[in-house]
C-alpha cells in the first residue's frame, strides 16, 4: 500500500504550484514597485525641467550677479516644481510631496565667456539651477513596506532668457 502511494503523480503539480508561487510573488510585487519607483523619479525629472524652464523665463531684473535671486522667483520656482501651478493651489505632483523645501532654487552667474545679445552688460550670463529631493512613497507601505529614507533626485539649469 506504501509503495502504491510512492508512485502516486496526481496532485505533483499543485505541489509545484505551491512551492514556486511565493517566489512568482515576490518577483511580481518587486516589479510593480521597480515600476512605480522609475515613475517617481520620471515625475521628479520633470518637474524639475518644468520648474527651471519657468525660472529662466522671468526678467532679467529678478538676477543680479553673482548669485542674487529676487522677487517671488524662489517661491514661484517650488510651487511650479511642486504642484504645477505658481500659486502652489495644485495637487502635488507625487504622493508624499507635501514641502516646498524639498526644492532648490539656486543662481550662479557664467563668466567664462564674452557674451553678446540681450546678456551683454550683464556681468555674465545668469544661470538658474532648481534641484529637489522628494522622499519616495512605496506602493506596499500599507502591508508593511517601509520606504522610509529613500528619496528620489533631480536637478535642471537653465540660462536666464527673460521674458
Amino acid at each position: 500500500m506504501f509503495a502504491r502511494l510512492l508512485r502516486q503523480e496526481t496532485g505533483s503539480a499543485a505541489a509545484e504550484m505551491a512551492l514556486v508561487a511565493p517566489l512568482l510573488m515576490i518577483i511580481m510585487f518587486g516589479s510593480m514597485e521597480l515600476g512605480n519607483y522609475f515613475f517617481s523619479e520620471h515625475v521628479v525629472a520633470k518637474a524639475v525641467r518644468d520648474g527651471a524652464r519657468v525660472a529662466s523665463r522671468r526678467g532679467f531684473g529678478d538676477y543680479t550677479c553673482p548669485n542674487t535671486i529676487g522677487g517671488t522667483v524662489v517661491n514661484d520656482t517650488q510651487n511650479v516644481t511642486r504642484t504645477n501651478t505658481l500659486d502652489g493651489s495644485g495637487v502635488p505632483r507625487l504622493r508624499g510631496w507635501t514641502q516646498n523645501s524639498s526644492v532648490t532654487v539656486t543662481l550662479r552667474c557664467d563668466t567664462s565667456g564674452t557674451y553678446v545679445s540681450f546678456y551683454e552688460g550683464l556681468g555674465g550670463v545668469p544661470v538658474v539651477s532648481v534641484s529637489a529631493v522628494v522622499p519616495y512613497t512605496s506602493l506596499f507601505q500599507v502591508i508593511g513596506f517601509n520606504s522610509i529614507g529613500l528619496t528620489v533626485r533631480s536637478a535642471s539649469e537653465v540660462p536666464v532668457m527673460g521674458v
